[in-house]
């Protein structure tokens, strides 16, 4: 999965103005806040169809809910995906976060190495 920004150029170029290496990196980390919003939702749907499918069998283990095969498998099947897809969400939430870090420290790093200069307090 490829989860960097789709336009992205590459940063490495040194005949490349620092400002549009920055400005770059912001829209990648636009983008990369964007993509982490998502894998929050799809982890959240994931734990509600977790605990729908786990409260489903629950139930019809105690018996307030009649026995039916395919509710039965609806039940496990949503246990079963709510499951796989939380765990593909956090991993793919991990290396977001990680891609985030990074471009944070590349633009940190483009700033550092621009001649600031200092604006006089007004009075």
């Amino acid at each position: 999965m490829n989860i960097m920004a789709e336009d992205a150029q590459p940063f490495e170029s040194d005949d490349e103005d620092p400002h549009d290496q920055i400005a770059q990196l912001e829209t990648q980390l636009e983008e990369l806040a964007e993509s982490m919003a998502r894998c929050r939702k799809i982890k959240l749907m994931s734990q509600v169809s977790i605990a729908g499918g786990g409260t489903w069998m629950l139930a019809v283990a105690i018996g307030l809910i009649a026995l039916t095969p395919i509710a039965m498998m609806a039940a496990i099947s949503a246990v079963i995906g709510g499951t796989v897809m939380y765990g593909s969400n956090t991993t793919t939430s991990r290396e977001l976060d990680a891609a985030m870090k990074d471009a944070e420290v590349r633009r940190a790093e483009l700033i550092g190495r621009l001649q600031l200069r200092v604006v006089g307090e007004l009075e």
